[in-house]
């Protein structure tokens, strides 16, 4: 039990006089205890007696049966995403418990907080190559933030109180907790359920130490060419008024990572577009000739930074995360502050001098002007026939007024969408950052409708990415999630022929995608749609979609070889972008 060890204050539900419940109701018990209102799973030999227990609290906790274990935590992401909660998983043993494993490592590099919960066989098998046995808890652990496996139902309660305390603090993540099936039919003296508010050796809020603070002010305040780079941090955080307060008050240019977008509404004065390969012209060059970069809530990665060695080396950079494995990981840092931004910010905004750097933030508009001539004006108002994904996202925009959650897949499309989506609201953009997951943007609308079910939920995909998690649309059909479907259909895996066409002399290699009637599919899951392939369509096909009330899916045939632009390609600085 010390690797259980947990607890000082007691929770509400404490109760002297033990009652007797199996394994199984306690899990549940301790899911409504956390608040939970919503699960999705697929059931199972092993985690049978679960669903059993669930039976009875149908009135108490909604299930959402996936069709596959990947769609489930994908959809917990995207509740996880909108709801600002903890996501909640179920799967069995074996092949339901490896199925959940890309979900697993997309939330972990997305800090997504997620507990699964896997059924395994009887303790006494365990080792013995039993059917649907596998080692999962091995096999997780570098895709976990933490992972136990409960082989006892004395253990249950506090398991799942550690697991919920761990997922949804300092940098959330997923938890996997493994229940072998004799704990889960085990019938056991229930004190009732303590929330776990304290782990040995894990510090998941640092105390702000002022000095660093301090330090960081000074570096602000005699910056002639101050920049922010922002990430999902500040959402996490749920500082966004705290972030917005800080770079009001410096006047500073900010920049958001893929994960970041949405923290700062994007017609925001001082929000001067995405990073990253695919991002804004402005932000990417003028990395380079800043002379202070503060990075809030982002982390460096390989995307973001291009070639390392010629990353920002004239600037002092500043970077304020509450992960300390991140700081100093791939830039390094001048001054570190290592902490929750919600308590950080506020501390730095306090100290930094009022400022104007207009002329500054001039030289980012001026940029600007160069992409809008070289790359957006045509793809948001083309002059040929051909449709560009582009013009399609700006349509959207007109119609959803930039309120509307948005989830993408991976791909042309998702970098498409960052570049052109408006998001006037945190917690609207939901994708996959770090891992890169196709067969995201389909389960993970779904999750994201549970989780804010009264905003209007755009999933946006791809030929390709579309047909990984198709399934999921049996989901739909089931339980009514009211999403909408977007596929941008250019008949080819368009980010990996684009390289190819760039890197690799046009040899398309097995990019070339067949697709089936994806109307005809929907219809068959009874969802309606319709597919369009003309410009004069596109206004009312969009406002249909929209107005709908319930699912519903469009498909939109757009230019074949389009590609996506800007670009800084791999083992390039982010000055090189290339316009065309």
């Amino acid at each position: 039990m010390s690797t259980l060890e947990i607890t000082e204050n007691k929770a509400a539900t404490t109760q002297h006089t033990p009652t007797q419940i199996s394994g199984s109701k306690a899990v549940l018990e301790a899911l409504l205890s956390e608040g939970v209102d919503t699960v999705f799973g697929y059931p199972g030999g092993a985690i049978m007696p679960i669903y059993d227990a669930l039976y009875d609290y149908t009135d108490r906790l909604k299930h959402i049966l996936v069709r596959h274990e990947q769609g489930g935590i994908h959809a917990a992401q995207g509740y996880a995403r909108t709801s600002g909660r903890t996501g909640v998983v179920f799967a069995t043993s074996g092949p339901g418990a490896t199925n959940l494993v890309t979900g697993l490592a997309d939330a972990m590099i997305d800090s997504n907080p997620i507990v699964c919960v896997t059924g395994q066989v009887f303790a006494s098998l365990l080792g013995t190559d039993a059917f649907q046995e596998t080692d999962v808890i091995n096999i997780t652990a570098p895709v976990t933030k933490w992972n136990y496996q409960v082989t006892d139902a004395t253990e249950i309660p506090a398991a799942l109180a550690k697991a919920f305390y761990i997922a949804s603090t300092g940098r959330p993540g997923p938890v996997l907790i493994d229940i072998t099936k004799n704990a889960q039919l085990q019938l056991f003296d229930y004190f009732g359920y303590e929330k776990c508010n304290h782990v040995r050796s894990y510090r998941p809020a640092p105390q702000v130490r002022k000095e660093y603070v301090e330090q960081a002010a000074a570096l602000i305040n005699s910056a002639k060419k101050p920049f922010v780079l922002f990430g999902q941090g500040i959402i996490l955080g749920k500082a966004e008024e705290e972030f917005k307060a800080f770079i009001e008050k410096t006047g500073i240019p900010s920049a958001a990572t893929v994960m970041g977008l949405s923290a700062l509404p994007t017609d925001h004065k001082l929000h001067v577009g995405m990073l990253g390969m695919h991002g804004n012209y402005a932000p990417n060059v003028m990395t380079n000739e800043c002379d202070v970069l503060i990075a809030i809530g982002m982390r460096f990665d390989d995307r973001v930074t291009g070639r390392l060695d010629k990353y920002a080396k004239q600037a002092k950079v500043i970077h304020l995360d509450i992960d300390p494995a991140e700081i100093d990981k791939n830039v390094q840092t001048t001054v570190p502050v290592w902490g929750d931004c919600k308590e950080s910010l506020p501390m730095l905004t306090e100290l930094v001098n009022a400022a104007d750097h207009s002329a500054w933030l001039e030289q980012f508009r001026e940029l600007e002007k160069e992409e809008i001539k070289e790359v957006i004006q045509n793809e948001l108002h083309p002059q040929t026939d051909i449709m560009t994904m582009g013009e399609v996202i700006h349509v959207l925009n007109e119609l959803t007024g930039g309120d509307a959650i948005i989830t993408t897949d991976v791909g042309q499309h998702q970098m498409v969408t960052c570049r052109y989506a408006k998001f006037n609201n945190s917690k609207s953009n939901v994708t996959s950052g770090g891992l890169g997951t196709m067969g995201f943007g389909l389960p993970a609308a779904i999750g994201a409708w549970y989780g804010a079910p009264e905003k209007t939920v755009v999933a946006i995909i791809g030929d390709g990415g579309i047909q990984m998690t198709i399934q999921e649309l049996g989901t739909i059909m089931q339980f009514g999630a009211k999403v909408k479907i977007m596929i941008l259909n250019n008949e080819f895996l368009g980010m990996v022929r684009q390289w190819q066409q760039l890197f690799h002399d046009k040899r398309y290699s097995f990019v070339n995608i067949t697709s089936p009637d994806f109307v005809a599919v929907a219809k068959g899951y009874y969802i309606d749609g319709q597919k369009i392939s003309e410009r004069k369509d596109l206004r009312n096909a969009l406002k249909t979609m929209i107005d709908h009330d319930g699912a519903y899916l469009l498909e939109v045939m757009v230019g074949k070889e389009n590609n996506v632009f800007p670009m800084v390609a791999q083992g390039t600085s982010v000055s090189e972008i290339r316009l065309k």
